[in-house]
């Protein structure tokens, strides 16, 4: 079922018949590229050398954030998946619940995820906290991956939807916080002119 309002990109090189290549289902759903240099299996063959590119992939090539502020959406990506904050999830069966005090040490994953949600909670905290925009946004936009066009449509603050030009405003602010909060930039100019 194709997505309403999506934008389709013609005469892109990948529209081509190339063997092996995206199916063009997957093509209708965004961008997808082939890298540079063909990416190795677990078994050192070459894969099929085609990526998608995310929201902050885009938004850096289009000049909108830094690669700072990308580099710390991406940290924030990665603290969020190891955190385990995916709406959609399994419990992990393979270890038995325990009742009482936690039988965990530094080094088993109990302890890496809780570490990683805390890491989330104070990212979150640094921008404004989970019911600013700028958090909410860093929540669905980075941590569940959702596009920017479906959180602003789901948004609304003193009665206005967000309009996706102020949803990518409120995440380049996100993201800049981000990055301070992250320690990737040092050097900021806090003069008024």
């Amino acid at each position: 079922m194709p997505r309403p309002h999506s934008r389709r990109i013609t005469n892109h090189p990948l529209d081509r018949n190339v063997e092996g290549g995206p199916t063009p289902e997957r093509r209708s759903r965004g961008i997808v590229e082939r890298v540079e240099r063909p990416i190795a299996d677990e078994q050192g063959r070459p894969s099929r050398p085609y990526r998608a590119i995310d929201t902050l992939g885009a938004m850096e090539r289009r000049g909108s954030i830094t690669s700072g502020m990308r580099q710390a959406g991406e940290d924030f990506r990665a603290r969020f998946t190891i955190a385990q904050l995916d709406p959609l999830r399994a419990p992990d069966l393979s270890r038995p619940r325990e009742r009482g005090a936690s039988r965990f040490t530094a080094d088993e994953p109990g302890m890496r995820i809780e570490g990683a949600r805390e890491a989330v909670w104070r990212a979150i905290q640094a921008v404004g906290g989970p019911a600013s925009p700028a958090g909410s946004c860093l929540w669905n936009v980075v941590g569940w991956e959702r596009s920017l066009k479906e959180w602003a449509l789901g948004q609304g603050w003193g009665g206005r939807r967000v309009s996706q030009e102020a949803a990518s405003g409120i995440l380049i602010a996100a993201l800049g916080a981000l990055e301070m909060h992250f320690g990737l930039k040092r050097d900021c100019d806090i003069r008024i002119s």
